[in-house]
């Protein structure tokens, strides 16, 4: 995490639209990105829309045209079974509350060693710490954008979230949705670009930007006022580091600028402009394949079988529907003739030898089996989702005798699979989402000043989330198979015992099961007590020492060796 530093303040107020070189510059080089990346995603924009068909068509946006008036039609026609898109939230919401919660810390500042757990100052500034930013993230709208950014993530692989600062909450975030936004990564396969197109009316646009700033298209029709303002026009949004932004009009102390622009208008409008000092977007990725900008989802897993359960849906429901309502064949003179199909209703025909109705052909459908396989299917897709790691209680057949041992073994297992995406969501998002609200609170003075001690010192960042701390409980099944096997070969080899540092092994075994720190004495407390144990061994053994040679010298002076002499006499020459 950053350095920590003094308090300082920085106005970072975006920049009103400049006349001149600089903002035709900017415009070209976001032009012509935005060109390119939009290339670039087209495989994966395509990918997205069938993923968003069959599980979550809200959050896809297939053209970004101002069509106001379609967008209320009908999104879910691919989806007659359900089973995906609830397996989706399951794991997004199990994500959700595993890992940022909002009813529970999820994080802690550390310094060195030191932690808001334990005592001092520094302890006490960092529980502080803690406890303004929590405010901070429930006050604003993050916990609600971090819930749509889970889901997001699960389904097509890839989430962007804006957090932008905020004159009433500190911090207010933006979640665009897959189809609108466009990333691309640096030479370390991070991502450090964000690029998005998205609409905006007549009156959004003015309100957001001012209207001295906008092209003369949108002020003629603001001026028109009425329904002209509720037109839309398709605005573009860049963020991108800042390493040419002297010559685009960005003061060169940001190591990030951005920039909105009416897309399509002439190159020497731009709505706003403006730099941040650190990186102001999120943007996790579930799994990663080489250089690739955007990640892969357990959705594109599970899509061939969401298919086949759709398909598979409506070839039951016809089925149903044949055995219920078979198409029939009629005799002749019941053409143009009342007919009832009634139950309990009668039909009248000339002739009775001739049934006036009958179906074409008997259909039988194993609709038994048919379930079977959809039910086979829909655990599938539940499996790929990780539905059986974040509802694993659920799992077990009523009155089953589960043991907890049983129960975590299980757990465990599941987040070996789950582990790196876990690392990668930690690494993508919670972290640089912590490193972006403590900078925005140091500079808008809500941090209380450090200890002298603190300055200049790293700050880290240590998750103790509920899948943080259940996988590194799973971690411990090592050291306790260490600790077995070391008591079982000390047994015929004590010296065995000397290999393992059995002072670290306890540590690091309380640490992975998240106990408090101060179950554990401090070196210095081992030292001394041991240093106690060890004085005291040496006194009982040097009380042990002299009680023998009482014993020894009594012993010697009650044994005579002849003459009136005792063996202490004779061998100390006396008497």
């Amino acid at each position: 995490m950053a350095t920590v530093v003094g308090i300082s303040k920085a106005d970072i107020r975006p920049s009103v639209r400049e006349e001149g070189n600089a903002n035709i510059a900017l415009r070209k080089q976001v032009d012509e990105r935005y060109n390119g990346l939009k290339v670039n995603r087209y495989s994966w924009w395509v990918h997205w829309r069938e993923l968003a068909d069959y599980i979550i068509p809200r959050r896809y946006k297939w053209l970004v045209t101002p069509n106001m008036m379609a967008r209320g039609s009908p999104i879910n026609q691919h989806m007659v079974d359900s089973t995906a898109t609830i397996a989706a939230r399951n794991l997004s919401s199990g994500l959700m509350s595993g890992l940022s919660s909002p009813t529970r810390p999820w994080f802690r500042l550390k310094i060195g060693m030191l932690d808001s757990t334990m005592t001092g100052p520094v302890s006490i500034w960092l529980a502080e710490v803690e406890r303004r930013m929590f405010r901070v993230f429930a006050r604003s709208n993050f916990y609600n954008a971090m819930a749509v950014l889970y889901f997001d993530l699960v389904v097509f692989g890839t989430a962007v979230m804006l957090i932008y600062e905020d004159s009433e909450k500190v911090i207010h975030c933006y979640n665009p949705c897959a189809g609108e936004f466009f990333v691309q990564n640096n030479h370390k396969f991070v991502i450090d670009s964000q690029y998005r197109e998205f609409t905006l009316t007549v009156s959004e646009t003015v309100q957001m930007f001012g209207w001295e700033n906008t092209s003369p298209a949108i002020r003629q029709l603001y001026n028109t006022g009425g329904a002209a303002l509720t037109r839309e026009s398709i605005i573009g949004h860049a963020i991108e580091p800042n390493n040419d932004g002297r010559k685009l009009g960005i003061p060169a102390h940001f190591k990030y600028r951005e920039c909105y622009w009416e897309i399509g208008q002439p190159r020497e409008y731009v709505l706003r402009k403006g730099g941040f000092f650190e990186q102001p977007f999120v943007c996790p990725r579930w799994d990663l394949v080489s250089n690739d900008s955007y990640g892969r989802s357990p959705a594109m897993d599970a899509l061939g079988d969401i298919k086949q359960l759709q398909q598979e849906t409506k070839r039951k429901a016809q089925a149903i529907d044949k055995l219920v309502n078979p198409p029939l064949v009629a005799d002749v003179q019941l053409k143009n003739q009342p007919a009832s199909l009634l139950p309990g209703g009668i039909t009248y025909i000339a002739g009775v030898n001739n049934i006036g109705m009958k179906p074409i052909y008997t259909v039988m459908p194993p609709v038994r089996e048919i379930m079977e396989d959809l039910n086979e299917v829909r655990e599938r897709i539940k499996a790929i989702f990780f539905n059986d790691l974040f509802q694993m209680i659920s799992q077990f057949p009523p009155k089953s005798n589960v043991t907890a041992t049983e129960i975590d073994a299980r757990r465990s297992e599941q987040l070996v699979m789950l582990g790196p995406v876990l690392e990668r969501i930690q690494n993508e998002c919670l972290e640089m989402s912590v490193e972006r609200v403590f900078a925005v609170m140091e500079r808008a003075g809500l941090i209380p000043d450090p200890p002298a001690e603190v300055m200049g010192q790293n700050m880290q960042i240590e998750y103790v989330s509920m899948l943080s701390v259940a996988q590194a409980a799973a971690q411990t099944s090592g050291i306790e198979r260490l600790f077995s096997i070391t008591g079982n070969l000390a047994g015929l080899d004590p010296q065995i015992a000397d290999v393992v540092d059995f002072d670290y092994a306890l540590e690091k075994y309380s640490d992975l099961l998240e106990n408090d720190p101060k179950l554990i004495r401090s070196p210095d407390q081992l030292q001394q007590i041991r240093q106690q144990r060890a004085d005291e061994k040496q006194k009982q053994e040097e009380m042990q020492q002299s009680a023998a040679m009482v014993e020894g010298a009594k012993n010697l002076a009650a044994t005579p060796v002849g003459g009136g002499r005792s063996a202490l006499q004779s061998m100390t020459g006396l008497g």
